[in-house]
């Protein structure tokens, strides 16, 4: 089982905003691939410096699984994050192994 991590440290000002469009059009965007089979948000605690901290978890069968969502996938979904919050928050992509 791989867990892909997203963590993104949001501007405050934007982050009612974000959690409820990360809730309601995103992870659920994401989810609909068909590549992963559960995913959670969760908020991370301490560490503010650089604004308002989330970890979105998604877990996937197989480094092969998360290739293919990477390739056929995540291109458009992130576009449209891209859009929606242009210069408001800084991402970066973990892999994680279940052992």
């Amino acid at each position: 089982m791989i867990i892909y991590n997203v963590t993104a440290s949001i501007d405050p000002d934007i982050e009612q905003d974000w959690v409820k469009w990360m809730q309601e059009h995103h992870i659920p965007d994401v989810m609909a691939t068909g590549y992963f089979q559960t995913s959670r948000l969760c908020r991370v605690i301490g560490g503010d410096e650089m604004g308002v901290t989330y970890a979105v978890q998604y877990e996937c069968e197989s480094l092969a699984i998360l290739q293919q969502y990477e390739t056929k996938a995540a291109p458009a979904l992130r576009k449209d994050y891209q859009e929606k919050y242009a210069g408001k928050y800084v991402v970066f992509r973990t892999l994680l192994e279940v052992l």
